[in-house]
């Protein structure tokens, strides 16, 4: 089994479900008490989210990089970065760290198109609905087109996540909210709706939408297995 570097608390909320989903499928592929080889290194969110929003992406970069090679040095093989967001940086944060990168969006994307869809809905914060990193590599590697809220949207899906769901906090009205959403993209022409935020799977599941919901918490987890025992 191969170590895992978990670059969590973005936020520890999202975290801590990497933990136990992976832990859990090592236990379920490899019976009796097993459990996964990895080292956990979570960072302060308030931080990280203080400079995403004034857009310090370079600062960001060289923390988030750091904290990579803080891993590597503990043993870790493979980096796992819990948080779809900072994927914006992977590159970075890999080379830095000089450990692959799992990427967040590949099984994502492979899920998407191992049932046959080919246009999805895109939920997650605003940085991952309007920058281009997360819907170009789901374009250019699996032939998707990727929806996204409108701008009124966009600031409430983005609002919840960073007032609500990044605190442990979930409201049933911010559940009917996302449901809206989804709806309204599934009525744009979406075949499946991507859940690109790790905290989103604590407010929505399959019961909340009429087509496919794609957890990128759980595709990334059970792609770190995946990896570790391969």
């Amino acid at each position: 089994m191969r170590t895992l570097g978990l670059l969590g608390g973005m936020s520890w909320e999202s975290s801590a479900q990497y933990y136990r989903l992976i832990n859990e499928e090592v236990r379920r592929r490899l019976g009796g008490s097993h459990s996964a080889a990895c080292l956990l290194l979570s960072v302060d969110f308030a931080e990280i989210a203080r400079l995403q929003h004034v857009g310090d992406w370079a600062t960001l970069g060289q923390q988030l990089g750091e904290a990579g090679r803080q891993l590597a040095a503990g043993g870790a093989e493979g980096l796992v970065l819990c948080t779809n967001t900072m994927h914006c940086l992977a590159a970075e944060i890999e080379t830095a760290s000089g450990l692959p990168l799992l990427h967040i969006a590949d099984p994502t994307g492979a899920a998407i198109r191992a049932q046959g869809l080919k246009t999805i809905g895109l939920l997650g914060t605003a940085f991952t609905m309007e920058q281009a990193f997360y819907r170009e590599r789901l374009a250019r590697r699996f032939d998707l087109e990727v929806l996204t809220p409108a701008p009124a949207q966009r600031q409430q899906v983005h609002r919840i996540i960073y007032e609500e769901l990044v605190r442990g906090e979930v409201r049933p009205a911010s559940r009917d909210a996302y449901r809206k959403v989804i709806a309204e993209l599934v009525a744009q022409g979406a075949e499946g709706i991507v859940l690109g935020c790790t905290e989103i799977m604590l407010l929505v599941d399959q019961s909340d939408s009429a087509v496919p919901l794609f957890d990128t918490t759980t595709l990334h987890a059970l792609a770190a297995v995946d990896w570790a025992l391969s």
